[in-house]
């Protein structure tokens, strides 16, 4: 979810079957006009070698890209969870967690509009959550009772035959859960391309258990053989008219019970739906310790995909170095303050931080280093200057930045100052990893 994703070439994908790994080694990226330009500047065809050739001897309809919309039903109580909120709103680093569902599903170009289907109760929580984090592109129906019934309702507003919609009926239509944050393009990309092809598609997943079936009486009537059977996943995706059709058709039993939109398209449809192998971050939040995990899961990303950046001096080339965070987004600073007391460089940083609005999304962790000679300064004049990092710390808070301090000693004996730096390395590794709100305004001494 952080870092530089790979991004596909939907159209190009769609012209010329099997060449989907072909894509993603090149790592071509797209663009709203032709979706699927790549490096070279040649619409589509630019991570192919000799495909451009053959896509001029292609007919103009057989190179159109489809039209992509998404459909997100976030309806659900979350009985499983154990908790009051229902689990799509659960807060993960503080921000809900069908909003790193939708993030993901707007991280995809190709995907035009995304239609969320939520309860009423829900409705102006939803809004919020659009506004707040700065969500586009979505629309909200109101969910119906059942999971089946909330789909529904979400491809009744994507229909061309509603009165007064706004949006267009696409081609493809993708079926995702809200609480699977975790979603990558490729496999998105997958799900479209055979879709397209076999009019529907949806991801699977190998068996962690074998399923059983029970009796009556609850004993073991028969178990199936897991090497044959496969956990369906989502995303899952569809030729518009084929899932909207099966859903007219739905019988009450069905649109009540059923779970498993390849079974409608199948059943009403006739429809033999592409299985595509889906990767392991496809699992869905439904416990109460999932949330944990999905919060670990994000912490390691900024571990990995970001880096530290240090400022010493004076940060006079702040419009540049603004720029320079906007285009290459960075979730982890640390100022280092040398020979001085005061908060002047980390407020520099501060205020350069809220100008790009880069902690909307995530929280953006700030660590002002202080190196100090104590033989200069009482200690007790020093912490009492430093100690206004508390108040700095609480106003940041309010705008997803997490201020800590870190107090080195210094000058000391050369064994002695190696030490406190290493300790220094661990405690800004630890800040930046477990981003805790409860150490927000703290001062820390290695």
């Amino acid at each position: 979810m952080g870092g530089s994703p790979e991004r596909y070439c939907l159209r190009t994908a769609v012209e010329f079957n099997g060449t989907l790994r072909l894509i993603r080694r090149a790592g071509s990226s797209t663009c709203g006009d032709c979706w699927a330009r790549g490096r070279s500047g040649e619409p589509g065809t630019a991570a192919l070698p000799g495909a451009l050739g053959r896509a001029e001897a292609e007919a103009e309809a057989g190179r159109r890209a489809p039209s992509v919309a998404a459909v997100l039903p976030a309806g659900g109580s979350g009985e499983r969870m154990g908790v009051p909120t229902p689990k799509q709103f659960c807060p993960i680093l503080e921000r809900p967690l069908i909003s790193y569902t939708l993030q993901a599903l707007e991280r995809v170009c190709w995907i035009k509009d995304i239609v969320v289907a939520v309860t009423g109760e829900n409705m102006e929580v939803m809004k919020d959550i659009i506004q707040r984090y700065q969500h586009k592109h979505i629309s909200l129906v109101e969910a119906g009772v059942t999971r089946h019934r909330s789909i529904f309702n979400a491809l009744k507003a994507l229909a061309e035959d509603q009165p007064n919609s706004k949006l267009a009926k696409p081609e493809v239509v993708i079926i995702h859960d809200a609480v699977r944050p975790f979603v990558e393009e490729g496999v998105l990309l997958e799900v479209v391309i055979a879709a397209k092809e076999h009019g529907a598609a949806g991801a699977i997943r190998p068996l962690v258990s074998t399923v059983i079936s029970p009796s009556v009486d609850g004993c073991l009537d028969y178990s199936l053989e897991r090497a044959r059977h496969r956990a369906s996943e989502m995303p899952q995706a569809f030729l518009f008219d084929v899932i909207y059709e099966a859903y007219q058709q739905c019988s009450d039993y069905d649109l009540e019970f059923g779970t498993e939109c390849l079974q409608l398209a199948l059943k009403y449809c006739h429809t033999k739906a592409k299985l595509v192998e889906g990767s392991p971050d496809l699992w869905k939040v439904t416990y109460k310790r999932d949330l944990y995990a999905a919060e670990s899961i994000i912490k390691g990303m900024f571990v990995l995909v970001t880096h530290v950046k240090v400022t010493s001096g004076a940060l006079c080339h702040a419009d540049r170095d603004l720029q320079q965070i906007i285009l290459e987004p960075c979730y982890n600073f640390v100022c280092v303050n040398v020979m001085t007391s005061d908060f002047e460089e980390t407020q520099k940083l501060l205020n350069m931080l809220e100008k790009s609005n880069l902690s909307i999304l995530y929280p953006v962790v700030v660590i002002s280093v202080h190196f100090l000679d104590c033989k200069s300064v009482p200690f007790g004049q020093k912490m009492e200057h430093l100690m206004q990092i508390r108040e700095l710390a609480k106003e940041v808070k309010k705008r997803n930045i997490l201020l800590c301090g870190l107090l080195i000693y210094y000058p000391q004996d050369k064994q002695k100052l190696q030490e406190s730096l290493r300790q220094g390395a661990a405690i800004i590794a630890t800040l930046i990893k477990e981003r805790n709100p409860g150490l927000v305004g703290q001062l820390l001494i290695a």
